[in-house]
C-alpha cells in the first residue's frame, strides 16, 4: 500500500495507550489498518517477551511510515501498446513505550536529568568558544 493511505491511520493512533489503539485500529474502515494492527501486535509481543513489559502498560512513543520500493509492471492494451501498473510499498514502524516506567521518576528528578544535560550543552558550547579562540 502506499505510504500516504497508511498514514492517514498512523495518525490517528499516535500517543494512544495500545488498548485504546487495538479498538481504534479494529473499528477503522481503511484496508491500511491490518498491516499495522499487525506491526503493533509484533512490537507489543516484542516488548513483553525481550523487555518484560505488560501490554496494559504500553504507550505508543513513535509510529511513523516511510516510503519503500515500487514494483512496475506493464499491462498489455490494446493496439500492442502497453501501461505501466506501479505498486507502491511502505515501511512501517512503531515504537512502544512502558508508562510505569515513566511514573517511576517523579518530576524533580526529571527536571535534574533535563538541567544537567543543558549544563552540558553550555559547558561545550564555551569550550568550542575557547577553542576557537574567542
Amino acid at each position: 500500500m502506499s505510504a500516504h493511505k497508511a498514514r492517514r491511520v498512523i495518525d490517528q493512533i499516535r500517543g494512544r495507550s495500545y488498548e485504546e489503539t487495538l479498538m481504534i485500529l479494529e473499528l477503522m474502515p481503511y484496508r491500511a489498518c491490518f498491516p499495522i494492527l499487525k506491526v503493533l501486535y509484533s512490537a507489543a509481543a516484542n516488548g513483553n517477551h525481550n523487555k518484560d513489559f505488560k501490554k496494559d502498560d504500553l504507550v505508543i512513543t513513535k509510529a511513523e511510515v516511510n516510503e519503500g520500493s515500487t514494483v512496475k509492471k506493464l499491462k498489455a492494451r490494446a493496439r500492442g501498446r502497453s501501461y505501466a501498473i506501479k505498486r507502491p510499498s511502505c515501511h512501517i514502524r512503531i515504537e512502544l513505550t512502558d508508562k510505569s516506567f515513566y511514573e517511576k521518576y517523579n518530576r524533580g528528578e526529571l527536571e535534574n536529568y533535563y538541567n544537567l544535560i543543558v549544563m552540558k550543552k553550555k559547558q561545550k558550547k564555551k569550550f568550542m568558544l575557547n577553542k576557537a579562540g574567542g
